[in-house]
């Protein structure tokens, strides 16, 4: 997700009120004459108090209202390096000046920070512990893209990490996990809780402008190891992972920031080159899937890119796949996407699709304003809508962010950030 701005089943009400018996009617522990049966009296109604308690996924979402199941959808950049900073970036994109007044303004589930936030450790402290407290009943998803290498938006504070290619160069699994680990640690120190990293994209194109050394290389088999040992360590680190970019992104010359790049392979080669690493990523345990924008016509005919396709999102990486975690567009801002529709249009058909997660829409209030228009009509069912709320909120569980956020300090961080034992983890993977 290379941008010019800069977990069990689906966790649904499926706990139900199970009045289990002992065994068949009439039937007795010892198999003897059934006792007749009791006088029959009518059932007591069933009141709140009489029934078994719903989860905390299930209560927090019983309270949310319609507005505030939209907002855990999106995920923007905003602007300024405090949560009440006041920006004219904010106000000219959010109609709101301060991130804590945008966040409220929307009932934002997620942000996601770039190197603009980004001006010193007790800074950004600062900045992810006020947006938490914007948030209100339900903490965010804050999150970055800290692949290492290349894509490095928190490089001015964290441990500097080789990327993913010199990573998979070493062939060393444990490696992978331990510098995941490591990055996941100092993320989370500083408030952030979701990464957007791995790349699972098997970089077979030499041309390829968008993925190329970050990715862990061009053998399927070895990138699948090294992803699924880079998801570990996050797990280790206890944050978010995601595996990007769905159906895979590795066989292009068209970067999908500007334009919409088309991958020729077949069904049987996206089998054996690109859905590996994938699926090792999912036997992980990733937290997360992010959709490309490409269109891959022989997993799709529609000439829709696949953050747009259901039969990719849903068919192929939900039902297929077996994935039951959070799908992410990547960012709904690149040309990729945004080639056939409008900015509302494209994430009223992402969540269609099968995402649940809205990254970066180029215009947040339209988008916002057409996702809510879309289950007032209908076109989105509520129940679509609270799958989506539903596992965000239990991505959220998972990580001890759903009833009370976690502030971050400074002081801890300070210790943490490019510590020596992190200085030498680096120093050991650029060999």
């Amino acid at each position: 997700m290379l941008r010019r701005i800069g977990t069990a089943g689906l966790l649904v009400a499926a706990l139900t009120a199970c009045g289990i018996g002992d065994g068949p009617a009439g039937a007795t522990p010892t198999g003897g004459k059934a006792a007749p049966p009791a006088p029959t009296t009518p059932a007591a109604p069933t009141t709140p108090a009489s029934r078994p308690p719903a989860n905390t996924v299930e209560r927090v979402l019983a309270k949310m209202s319609l507005e505030e199941k939209v907002g855990q959808l999106f995920m923007p950049v905003l602007y300024g390096a405090s949560a009440e900073a006041a920006s004219g970036e904010n106000q000219a994109r959010y109609g709101a000046q301060t991130p804590a007044k945008v966040i409220a303004k929307y009932h934002l589930g997620g942000v996601i920070l770039f190197p603009h936030n980004v001006k010193s450790t007790r800074q950004v402290v600062g900045l992810t512990n006020g947006m938490q407290r914007a948030a209100g009943k339900v903490p965010m998803l804050i999150a970055t893209d800290q692949e290492n290498g290349l894509v490095s938006r928190m490089s001015a504070l964290m441990t500097d990490f080789p990327g993913a290619s010199e990573i998979g160069a070493t062939k060393d699994l444990m490696l992978s996990r331990e510098v995941a680990k490591a990055t996941g640690t100092e993320l989370r120190a500083l408030g952030v809780n979701l990464d957007f990293a791995p790349v699972a994209d098997v970089n077979i194109d030499p041309r390829n402008p968008v993925i190329g050394r970050r990715a862990f290389g061009d053998d399927p088999a070895r990138v699948a190891k090294m992803v699924a040992a880079a998801v570990k360590g996050f797990k280790d680190a206890k944050i978010a992972a995601t595996a990007k970019h769905f159906p895979g992104h590795g066989d292009t010359s068209v970067d999908s920031h500007t334009g919409l790049p088309v991958i020729k392979h077949t069904r049987a080669q996206w089998e054996r080159i690109d859905a590996p690493p994938f699926k090792a990523a999912i036997e992980a345990g990733v937290d997360a899937v992010m959709s490309a924008h490409i269109v891959f016509p022989k997993l799709d005919s529609s000439g829709d890119p696949a953050t747009l396709s259901k039969t990719i999102l849903t068919g192929l990486l939900r039902k297929k796949l077996g994935f039951d975690g959070v799908i992410s567009t990547d960012a709904l801002n690149m040309e990729g996407v945004r080639k056939k529709y409008n900015d509302g249009e494209i994430a009223v058909r992402a969540v269609l699709a099968g995402a649940d997660l809205l990254l970066m829409p180029n215009d947040l209030p339209k988008a916002h304003h057409a996702v809510l228009a879309a289950v007032k009509s209908g076109r989105i069912s509520k129940q679509r809508l609270d799958e989506s709320v539903t596992r965000l909120l239990t991505l959220k569980q998972s990580k001890g962010l759903l009833i009370k956020a976690p502030v971050a300090s400074a002081d801890e961080a300070a210790g943490v950030l490019r510590s020596a034992g992190h200085r030498k983890l680096a120093a050991r993977a650029a060999g």
